[in-house]
């Protein structure tokens, strides 16, 4: 029998793992001062870049020595930028555990064709095992796998002195996770993640010793125009001012401005990473007493608290064919979906069958409480119009 359906809809019904949520109170007046019809390169257009790098880079506590530089294609541009420049140096170790970090193999693996490269790949859900990583060969690691909702729980497994660079997409993580920056040299991150800004610009920050390696190592093989970061064998410093290397949208850009004042307004990273992870423990709550439910990601130290991932508990769903629980767990958004109670929330299409919830700061944790009772109901819905077993 179906549950009651519940009254209460969240205020912002948008739980998208990207494009993710505007911050609370978002609306179009907010881009009102967007510098539209006007050069990027002009003095008023530089200033705006400039005044995203400066404000990224306080919200995310970015070391002094670091360089933080605006770079197209999002998050994906910015990981294979680095990549692309970096990489064939030294031997290279790419852990993969969900459909993005096995991007970033195939990269290594039948783009670049890296030397001496080995990949260690887990299923989703589980962590590989980092413990082979060798502090002299270069790394490319997730801080956070958006698609499957599993996150490294520290960076212990990195030594801090180390011979090789540290490539880590961090795009679901930074501004919701404490980033240990002694064991990253490169970081990648869009703005459509933690900041709810819009696609298709992406961030790169640069350790010092990442930028030694640009300037004293030349790969074998092309780099594209939109990827070199030197100009004469020098790290060309206005990428990473006012001078991206392709144009910008100024609207995003206004976008991101509004978002980076809102995150500074709240109280900056520690606001940010409080709301992410109050929005989680009350996921946290409701899966503990709902047994049809459950973490795809088995280890708690595991568990991503942007991207949270679930799977079915529930012996007669997980007894249907894939096909089967996919569909069941599309009638199921799509229930909520129609209410106008939920949006977007179904699993990563490569990943097992059920649901995913954003929950970074942009997302109101009032809002998250409000979109459980409806999932509860929804499913018990589904379920009877199935008319499976008890």
């Amino acid at each position: 029998m179906s549950s009651p359906k519940p009254t209460l809809k969240p205020k912002n019904p948008n739980f998208s793992c990207g494009p993710a949520a505007k911050r609370p109170g978002w609306n179009i007046s907010a881009l009102h001062n967007a510098l539209l019809g006007r050069s990027h390169r002009s003095k008023a257009g530089k200033a705006k870049l400039a005044e995203v790098v400066e404000k990224s880079r306080k919200l995310m506590r970015l070391p002094d020595d670091y360089v933080l530089g605006i770079v197209a294609a999002s998050d994906t541009g910015a990981v294979e930028m680095a990549m692309w420049n970096l990489l064939g140096a030294r031997p290279c170790d790419v852990f993969a555990w969900e459909a993005f970090g096995k991007d970033w193999v195939t990269d290594a693996v039948k783009q670049l064709k890296v030397p001496h490269l080995r990949t260690f790949v887990g299923d989703y859900g589980q962590l590989p095992d980092l413990s082979p990583y060798n502090g002299d060969h270069d790394c490319v690691f997730t801080w956070n796998g958006t698609a499957s909702g599993v996150k490294i729980p520290n960076a212990d497994w990195i030594p801090e002195k180390r011979e090789g660079l540290t490539i880590c997409d961090a795009t679901s993580a930074v501004f919701a996770m404490e980033i240990d920056w002694r064991k990253v040299d490169v970081l990648t991150y869009s703005w459509q993640k933690v900041l709810g800004g819009e696609a298709q610009h992406g961030m790169l920050a640069l350790s010092p010793r990442a930028v030694q390696r640009l300037e004293s190592y030349k790969p074998s093989w092309p780099v594209p125009k939109i990827f070199r970061m030197t100009k004469d064998g020098k790290l060309n410093m206005g990428i990473f001012k006012d001078e991206p290397i392709n144009t910008p949208s100024m609207l995003c850009v206004e976008d991101v401005l509004d978002a980076l004042n809102w995150a500074e307004s709240l109280g900056g990273l520690p606001a940010l990473i409080a709301r992410s992870q109050k929005s989680f423990g009350l996921i946290a709550d409701w899966v503990a007493r709902t047994p049809w439910v459950e973490f795809l990601c088995a280890d708690p130290a595991c568990r991503s608290n942007t991207s949270v991932t679930l799977r079915f508990a529930d012996a007669a769903i997980t007894s249907l064919s894939r096909e089967a629980q996919m569909d069941f767990a599309k009638q199921l958004v799509g229930k909520i979906e129609k209410e106008g109670a939920g949006y977007d929330f179904n699993h990563y299409r490569d990943a097992p069958a059920g649901l995913r919830l954003w929950t970074g700061g942009t997302v109101e944790p009032d809002d998250v409480a409000a979109l459980l009772p409806w999932i509860d109901w929804a499913y018990a819905d589904t379920r009877a119009t199935l008319q499976l077993a008890a």
